[in-house]
């Protein structure tokens, strides 16, 4: 009966420790049948603990890992080239906004005046830094999945919990935040010069250096903090609430177009969350003058005070259009990358 006991209590606690438990209460079982309280709660204790860390680690396995890095780049390069004429345009809303006041006159000016190249100013910095963005966000966001798995994936009868990719994905914000700040600041930067005059990427990259040092890279750092936290909540977790609306609802969507549509308006939502935060980090990280932490909440009041709360939404339309297409991009070819290379490059 005691054996019977300590078995019930490990499954309450953890299905997937019981049959461990069971071989341990054997072990002990010829030294002593009877358990106290205490020694029961103990080795409970002892083996969750080890079953965590043992699934945690499996979570990093080499396979997994280079899978999570190997789909991310080829989702990044899609994403960048399909959205990056919109991204120029908001940038140029955002930190120039008498100058440009709307996407049609934004478009026409650049267009007229810098030709068809200009709207793919700083693609090259932006699509580096998105694979290592990408390869971060999914690759943390990949992990958090496997250490500590959704049951009801498994059990198509049962709903998922729609609430644990949100806190995933403001958890993967942080991470991703790190690893492409360097690339956002030079990315700011470029954008916002008008004519050829020290116009690429690579001479502004020089210019910072010479005028800063490497903190220049690492300007704005709590702006960048603020826009990513709140994007990838939203961004991962409305990817997955709609993947499950769409298999539930649609049965008859193929994966394809389902990967497609639900990285659109997850790309969509994320950016509509995010905008608030994304103004003052555009000006914070686009200006000469900032300081690595601490310019971005004083920013953040400066437009609010001058031009009003609504000013903190300016770009949105640019932005959430090119967040359809782009985002859209990015997770059919992670979705297809991973098939890729499950049958070709590691089966």
């Amino acid at each position: 009966s005691t054996l019977l006991h300590f078995s019930a209590n490990i499954l309450t606690i953890d299905h997937s420790t019981l049959y461990q438990g069971t071989l341990l209460v054997q072990c002990l079982a010829p030294r002593s049948l009877l358990f106290r309280s205490k020694s029961i709660h103990l080795i409970i204790l002892t083996i969750h603990t080890t079953t965590t860390m043992s699934d945690a680690t499996g979570a990093l396995n080499r396979r997994d890992v280079t899978r999570d890095i190997f789909s991310a780049s080829i989702g990044s390069v899609a994403c960048c080239y399909t959205g990056q004429p919109f991204d120029t345009v908001k940038v140029r809303m955002q930190t120039n906004p008498a100058a440009f006041p709307s996407v049609v006159f934004t478009s026409k000016t650049i267009l007229s005046k810098e030709g068809v190249s200009a709207f793919w100013k700083g693609a090259v910095p932006t699509a580096m830094g998105m694979v290592l963005e990408n390869a971060m966000a999914f690759g943390v966001n990949e992990a958090l999945k496997r250490t500590f798995p959704d049951d009801a994936k498994e059990d198509p009868t049962k709903r998922p919990d729609l609430l644990r990719p949100f806190m995933m994905g403001a958890i993967t914000g942080c991470f991703s935040a790190t690893v492409l700040l360097p690339s956002e600041v030079v990315k700011a930067k470029t954008q916002v010069v008008v004519g050829g005059t020290e116009a690429s990427s690579t001479d502004v990259y020089r210019k910072m250096i010479r005028k800063q040092g490497v903190r220049s890279l690492f300007m704005g750092f709590d702006a960048q903090i603020m826009r990513d936290a709140p994007f990838y909540a939203f961004f991962f977790g409305t990817y997955e609430l709609n993947c499950y609306f769409f298999r539930t609802y649609i049965p008859s969507m193929p994966e394809e177009l389902n990967y497609f549509l639900s990285g659109g308006f997850a790309g969509m939502l994320g950016w509509t969350a995010a905008m608030p935060f994304d103004v003052p980090k555009t000006n914070v990280q686009a200006s000469w003058n900032s300081r690595v932490v601490g310019s971005y909440f004083p920013e953040l009041i400066r437009i609010a005070k001058e031009r009003g709360p609504l000013a903190l939404y300016t770009g949105l339309i640019p932005t959430v259009l090119r967040a359809f297409p782009a985002n859209a991009a990015l997770f059919l070819g992670v979705e297809m990358g991973k098939k890729v290379f499950d049958r070709f490059v590691w089966p």
